[in-house]
């Protein structure tokens, strides 16, 4: 894992015992995030250190684990990350946890490759954990036997340790499927959540809503603990998650925090809050310091040399990004004057001109001349894969940047833009092209990943320090 800073090789002499499960589903909106959400809040409550990772490239349901546990989660992706990252940096989070609770993405044997190598059981595969399947039983009684049968069959070495049932209608409901899956079936049955519409989480097109957004959503977590402290075995899936096998460990390299040497504003509030810990904690790495300001609440910006804008909801909070009229057009002033900026999504929305959402528009910075109009349909999602074009003042951080975007708008009005980047694969903002390059700013649909984009956070710093812009 390297951010920068000194590199230092660690070889510990024994196998590393890291309690772990895999909550994951034969289906997508199964009841995943629920059933995670409130077995790190259960299990937490005993006084338990629970240390949550979210498998795939979503910033959202981690705010939810890390409202539930107190604990930073992390994003375990194949495909951005490739295989040596995502353990090292399972290891390095796991290491002096009780127990690590992995949360799928979509069904348990989903994924891009026919053979399942970039799949939640293809993460369970490499972290040898047992997984948990959470299976949603409505309109279902004896046929969750041969579902849940050819899960455990269809790639043995895969541990289906045990199942939840959710949606579960009443007592003799349960126990049909309960006598279906003794009667069939290896995996044990450790719990039946009942519906419960006081553990639903407000959803919107992206999925749930930001648990950093809206801090009134926060209750249906203590719901969700008491719900699945009352319906599941937490002792059997505290012995499950200690029967995992030892892992070899893994050279890890120690990141060491510099005194800092620029100083970047990080856009931080209910409209922005799509941030991997690790990019945040490789630009302290490279010699950053982190101002957080609000876009929404900010008078002005503070005294730095750059801007970093991640992702997030504008469209959902366009008419409070409108209202800071002051903060907006400082923003353009200070990019239109060369201040360093770094737009991913939602970032780029923002410095858009505005944003046309609901039969609305709103006015934005108005840094890049384009238009924003929101639509119900994904414009872009999935993983990106990108080439540098080398045009405009940023740095090249990747001859091929693996990445993913998932946007409800797109970009209109843009003429004569400077691309930095051509897509291999997804959409980007126009089909063939990624990052608009403006003066010192970059503005792309893609979010990368700093242990994916390994070369980013350094290639950032480097550039601030040479723009050599003083407030």
């Amino acid at each position: 894992m390297t951010f920068g800073g000194s590199f230092i090789s660690l070889y510990p002499m024994k196998m590393l015992t890291l309690p772990r499960i895999t909550i994951s589903a034969p289906h997508r909106s199964s009841g995943k995030s629920t059933l995670t959400i409130g077995i790190c809040a259960a299990l937490c409550s005993r006084g338990l250190a629970v240390q949550p990772f979210k498998k795939g490239p979503d910033f959202i349901d981690p705010m939810w684990h890390e409202a539930a546990t107190g604990r930073a989660s992390h994003n375990l992706d194949l495909f951005m990350m490739g295989v040596d990252n995502v353990m090292k940096s399972f290891q390095r989070h796991a290491t002096g946890a009780d127990i690590s609770v992995v949360e799928g993405n979509m069904g348990l044997f989903d994924g891009m490759d026919l053979e399942g190598s970039d799949s939640t059981a293809g993460v369970a595969r490499i972290l040898k954990s047992p997984v948990i399947l959470v299976v949603d039983c409505y309109g279902m009684t004896r046929g969750i036997a041969p579902l849940v049968q050819g899960f455990e069959r269809f790639e043995p070495d895969v541990n289906i340790a045990g199942v939840i049932l959710n949606k579960v209608k009443g007592r003799r409901h349960e126990a049909k499927l309960r006598a279906a899956i003794e009667r069939y079936c290896d995996a044990k049955v450790l719990g039946a959540l009942p519906e419960d519409k006081e553990m639903v989480i407000g959803m919107r097109h992206l999925g749930l809503v930001p648990a950093r957004e809206d801090p009134a959503l926060l209750p249906a977590i203590n719901r969700m603990r008491d719900v699945v402290a009352e319906n599941v075995d937490l002792d059997t899936v505290l012995d499950i998650a200690r029967s995992a096998a030892p892992l070899a460990p893994v050279t890890q390299d120690v990141i060491t925090i510099p005194a800092p040497v620029v100083r970047i504003g990080v856009a931080m509030d209910r409209a922005f809050t799509f941030y991997y810990p690790e990019n945040l904690d490789a630009l302290r790495a490279a010699g950053a310091e982190l101002v957080p300001f609000s876009p929404i609440d900010s008078p002005s910006l503070p005294e730095v040399d750059a801007l970093y804008i991640g992702g997030g909801f504008p469209e959902a909070h366009a008419g409070a990004l409108e209202k800071n009229a002051p903060l907006r057009a400082e923003i353009k002033r200070r990019v239109d004057d060369g201040l360093p900026a770094y737009a991913e999504c939602g970032g780029l929305m923002y410095l858009c001109r505005g944003i046309s959402y609901k039969g609305s528009r709103s006015e934005m910075a108005g840094v890049i001349a384009c238009e924003i109009e929101m639509s119900e349909r994904p414009a872009g999602h999935g993983y990106v894969i990108l080439k540098p074009t080398r045009q405009g003042a940023w740095p090249v951080f990747g001859e091929e940047i693996k990445a993913h975007e998932f946007h409800h708008s797109r970009v209109t009005g843009l003429s004569g833009a400077v691309f930095a980047f051509d897509v291999v694969r997804g959409k980007g903002v126009d089909g063939a092209h990624d990052g608009i390059s403006y003066r010192n700013a970059l503005c792309a649909y893609t979010h990368v990943h700093a242990l994916g984009a390994t070369e980013w956070a350094k290639k950032f710093v480097s550039f601030i320090k040479k723009v050599n812009y003083r407030y």
